[in-house]
């Protein structure tokens, strides 16, 4: 294949899931056994996209973990022995330290990954050639000393009065541009 022709790739499998299904339910035991506290396994989705490879999410009492089923793909391996944990310690802080507001990556999450016998690393590092990721829209925004692209979240939220965000270098508060 030379280098113009893109890579195409698809989505994991059914068995693949399966795989995915029985590990995230090994680390939910293993998390449960180790904090010595009972923890059902939450539904485990694969209806993720763009550039992250997985996600704890908590709705009150309803939560789930998703996954990106193309960046799987990619890197199979790799994501078993990192995102499953990763998402699956998010999970367990937040079944033990249910209705306190604690920080995604905190403490309590390094503890867990360290538990798990894993380095608590927040980001990871592979290619996504192949992987079909949506870009963000940016919009012009202006503060006292420059102007900024802002993503369409934030220019939503600031729309609809809902987030005010200040430039880190002069501290004042950013206006749509034009």
């Amino acid at each position: 294949m030379n280098s113009e022709q893109a890579v195409v790739i698809t989505p994991i499998d059914e068995l693949q899931r399966a795989q995915v299904v029985r590990a995230t339910q090994r680390w939910v035991e293993r998390a449960a056994d180790l904090l010595a506290h009972p923890m059902a396994v939450p539904p485990v989705l694969f209806d993720l996209s763009g550039s992250t490879a997985g996600m704890f999410r908590a709705q009150g009492a309803a939560c789930c973990i998703r996954y990106n089923p193309w960046i799987f793909a990619r890197h199979f391996d790799e994501n078993l022995q990192h995102t499953v944990p990763h998402e699956v310690a998010h999970y367990a802080v937040h079944q033990r330290y249910l209705n306190r507001r604690l920080k995604p990556h905190g403490p309590q999450w390094r503890r867990i990954m360290q538990l798990f016998g894993l380095p608590p690393q927040v980001t990871f590092d592979f290619a996504l050639d192949g992987v079909p990721i949506r870009r963000q829209r940016l919009h012009s925004y202006r503060c006292g000393c420059r102007e900024h692209a802002v993503t369409t979240v934030r220019h939503n939220r600031m729309r609809e009065g809902r987030a005010r965000y200040l430039c880190r270098y002069c501290n004042t508060a950013l206006l749509p541009a034009g």
